[in-house]
């Protein structure tokens, strides 16, 4: 009875995760500050928590690489990943919540191009069926946008632009052997913390919360989705088959596609609603591609394959 159970707790722990995750596009909404620095505070005021939780379960292993030169992969690592998020944040200004958050976790599809192209990796015919699925989702979803606001296409196009930079960030995380994935959440975090600045810099220099929402809406977003969301997934995944894994992390775009509608009003009409379910099926393959059977090397892509 308990070995069915495990799994059951666990999907619904992934569930979770994800489903917080899918409610970072709403505090990027809501806030007042510029994209950069909202990602900014994002990793700043989760660093502490993300501290606390390295220690609680690697205790004396905490915050220690097998190897030195893996801080250097995750510093660039964390450089792609903070052009990922700060490109996403941007996009969500522009176009709508289903359309960025749908477009961006097309991310799968990018790895195993990647793979092919800089490791050599084979693919099986599965993938071309996703690939297509899912581009005919995402192109279909854009062609028949309500949205047409000026910007819109832009906001998609800085979608596509975060999936493959995230891609590019998987890539490189699935290369550090057998790090601890806490300790390597934790230096990411740090790092996209301080690259985040650059942009941010540029953007504005009114980088204080004005007002106790803002401070609440930060420290939400920082909570709910970095610290919870990311341990969650991260908990679960390697407890799950690579297909209830892939199966769970699709919450994430759901859950931000429901919440855009109900609160942005960004409803998707039958067609749309066409587009988004065949894009899910091709990313829930090709999730399937990256991690099939939880082979060694890929642990890191099963455990952050949501780039948000």
């Amino acid at each position: 009875m308990s070995s069915q159970l495990n799994p059951a707790k666990n999907f619904f722990i992934l569930l979770l995760g994800a489903g917080l995750i899918g409610l970072a596009p709403l505090f990027v909404r809501w806030s007042e500050l510029s994209p950069s620095w909202i990602l900014f505070y994002r990793m700043f005021l989760a660093l502490p928590f993300l501290a606390l939780i390295n220690i609680y379960f690697n205790k004396d292993q905490a915050f220690r690489l097998k190897n030195r030169k893996n801080l250097l992969f995750a510093a660039i690592a964390a450089l792609a990943f903070a052009t990922d998020m700060s490109a996403w944040h941007w996009s969500i200004q522009f176009t709508s919540i289903a359309n960025s958050t749908i477009i961006v976790n097309t991310a799968p599809i990018y790895v195993v191009i990647l793979g092919i192209f800089l490791f050599k990796e084979s693919v099986s015919g599965r993938f071309l069926l996703s690939f297509v699925s899912t581009y005919i989702g995402v192109f279909g979803l854009v062609y028949f946008s309500n949205t047409k606001a000026d910007g819109a296409l832009f906001g998609d196009a800085l979608a596509l632009m975060a999936a493959f930079m995230y891609a590019t960030y998987l890539l490189i995380i699935s290369k550090l052997g057998k790090e601890s994935s806490i300790n390597i959440i934790f230096y990411t975090t740090l790092f996209t913390c301080l690259f985040s600045l650059i942009p941010a810099f540029i953007e504005s220099r009114d980088f204080l919360p004005t007002s106790k929402f803002e401070i609440y809406n930060l420290f939400a977003m920082a909570i709910l989705c970095q610290v919870g969301g990311q341990f969650f997934i991260t908990y679960s995944m390697p407890r799950l088959t690579a297909s209830y894994g892939s199966v769970g992390l699709l919450m994430q775009p759901i859950i931000a596609t429901i919440f855009g509608a109900l609160i942005f009003s960004e409803y998707l009409n039958l067609i749309q609603l066409g587009f988004v379910i065949l894009a899910l099926v091709g990313i829930y393959f090709a999730r399937l591609e990256i991690n099939p059977t939880n082979k060694e090397g890929h642990d890191e892509l099963s455990n952050q394959s949501t780039g948000a």
